[in-house]
């Protein structure tokens, strides 16, 4: 099973789409954007997504790409 990375559809036209578009690329990871996660305050304020459920927060698409990959070399 690979893992699941989740986006809010609200923060992708916010600036993390292209991060899912680069994510999107790996066929090792299942990407998936939703209406909302319930995360707004965060969401309205900086890039983010939930990897396997825990939030990781970058302040650019490309950060949140790099941060995305660490968490799951750190967790998996």
């Amino acid at each position: 099973m690979n893992p699941l990375i989740e986006f809010c559809i609200n923060n992708l036209a916010d600036g993390s789409q292209k991060a899912k578009d680069e994510l999107e690329k790996d066929p090792d990871l299942d990407v998936m954007d939703y209406g909302c996660l319930r995360n707004c305050g965060l969401c309205s304020q900086t890039n983010y997504a939930l990897v396997e459920g825990e939030r990781v927060i970058a302040d650019s698409p490309e950060e949140l790409v790099d941060k995305i990959y660490q968490h799951l070399d750190e967790t998996l």
